[in-house]
């Protein structure tokens, strides 16, 4: 009698638990407008929410530390005067993140390490380029400040942001909406997935599409797609018949695709969240009570499916934490922020191991906070992999990293070579801004110790006439 043979993989056992209800972050009102983003993103310091708000769009940053229940008068980042549908946290500075909106505009803002005491409505820079709403937002993996927007007017436009200069705009590739956008791993290309059901490779630079695949899901709902470590293409979308399916395609052979598998009937899109060093794609539909993953490898079937996460309540959303905010010591090889209606939940992925020490092959070296190239060198053509490093001794994250202007670029967060020089010009704006930001929160304490004192001396006021009834 022949033995069936299990398929070796050290991911075999990953397993999901949500986080115990202390670790939650409770009394959030997530955002409930209708649009196919994760609505969180999060890195080793932060965690970001799109959250309701009256008179325009908001989300709220929390700490990962401030966990529990959430003052309703928790600063909130405002400034969008139309719902925020998307954020992007850079992956090369923990204090900066891009949100996109209805208004049209793209807000960059610099966050500060500390609680500030009222909303933050000075974006660093607004980019201004897109005629309809922006919907999607990716920065460039080893780009220092290289920002993609996707919008409703079907372009996408690749920003600089320390100078707020278009770099390139690419308005005539895309004929109907634009469903998502990723990066492969050093940033000389783009997947997109569009309307017109067509998944397309792009060279940016070149602002030419390298390969495409018409009906890669042949049903009307809205594709995804991710690069893979491989150079393959993994796709979620729907059949004819509205049943969600995943796909595996090779960019150099579209004709047939490396898997195809049918999943379910559920209605939600799949967004799949794919981690390079594991090579692990985890799929969460928006409405979903669960998370399920699977191992692409290169051998047949290609796709193998590991396990799923269930839970009760359904997702309004999910961030995904990078590898580097990740605790090494528990095995944990990702961890997923899910959105409920009221509260954000922790869901963390460990692979069981007896050991307490390193355990190296679960984290090969990983991208770290450096950038590869400047903006300039990118578009310039060059190309860089990822400055990797190590897990080993575990990440910490950097203190904040003040913004510094240069005529060129004001996110550059590394000292001017050469001998230290006097301020410039440049520099004032953003000193004065500091400065403004300073003395409101100054004039906002003080404010709020001069209600204290007169709430206190009304106070002794009634105790005195109280005692002197009483005599």
């Amino acid at each position: 009698m022949s033995r069936r043979v299990v398929r070796q993989s050290k991911f075999r056992h990953v397993f999901g638990q949500a986080a115990k209800a202390d670790q939650a972050y409770e009394d959030i009102r997530v955002s409930k407008v209708t649009w196919d983003s994760a609505f969180c993103a999060v890195n080793p310091k932060f965690l970001a929410i799109i959250v309701e708000a009256g008179g325009g769009g908001a989300f709220i940053v929390l700490p990962l530390a401030k966990t529990g229940r959430v003052d309703k008068n928790y600063p909130l980042v405002t400034g969008h005067t139309g719902p925020v549908l998307d954020i992007d946290w850079c992956p090369h500075n923990d204090n900066v993140i891009a949100s996109a909106s209805d208004d049209t505009t793209v807000m960059v803002w610099q966050i500060p390490d500390y609680t500030p005491v009222r909303n933050i409505t000075e974006p660093v820079i607004t980019l201004e380029g897109h005629s309809k709403r922006v919907g999607i937002l990716s920065w460039h993996p080893t780009a220092r400040n290289v920002l993609l927007s996707a919008g409703g007017d079907n372009v996408i436009i690749i920003w600089n942001v320390g100078t707020g200069e278009v770099l390139l705009s690419l308005d005539d590739i895309h004929p109907d909406v634009i469903h998502s956008v990723c990066w492969n791993s050093n940033g000389s290309l783009l997947a997109t997935t569009c309307k017109d059901k067509t998944l397309r490779i792009i060279d940016p630079r070149k602002s030419q599409v390298v390969a495409e695949r018409f009906a890669a899901h042949e049903g009307m709902r809205p594709m995804r797609a991710v690069f893979t470590r491989l150079g393959h293409i993994f796709t979620t979308g729907f059949t004819r018949m509205s049943q969600r399916e995943l796909g595996l395609w090779d960019p150099n052979n579209f004709e047939e695709p490396v898997a195809l598998q049918e999943m379910d009937t559920s209605n939600g899109v799949l967004l799949p969240f794919y981690d390079p060093d594991s090579s692990i794609v985890y799929l969460c539909g928006k409405g979903d009570s669960s998370i399920r993953y699977f191992e692409i490898t290169d051998e047949p079937p290609f796709v193998h499916y590991l396990n799923t996460f269930s839970s009760k309540e359904p997702q309004r959303g999910m961030g995904f934490m990078p590898k580097r905010g990740l605790d090494v010591s528990k095995c944990e090889i990702a961890r997923f922020y899910k959105l409920h209606e009221r509260k954000c939940e922790p869901i963390i992925m460990t692979v069981p191991r007896k050991s307490d020490l390193f355990q190296d092959d679960l984290y090969p070296d990983t991208p770290g906070p450096e950038p590869a190239l400047e903006a300039d060198e990118w578009l310039s053509g060059q190309d860089a992999e990822p400055v990797l490093i190590s897990l080993k001794e575990g990440y910490v994250p950097p203190k904040h990293r003040e913004l510094r202007i240069t005529k060129r670029n004001i996110l550059d967060v590394r000292p001017p070579a050469g001998p230290r020089r006097s301020q410039s010009a440049s520099e004032a704006p953003l000193l004065q801004h500091t400065l403004e930001t300073l003395l409101e929160e100054i004039k906002a304490l003080r404010e709020r110790v001069q209600a204290q004192e007169e709430r206190i001396t009304a106070l002794e006021n009634m105790l005195c006439e109280l005692v002197d009834g009483t005599d």
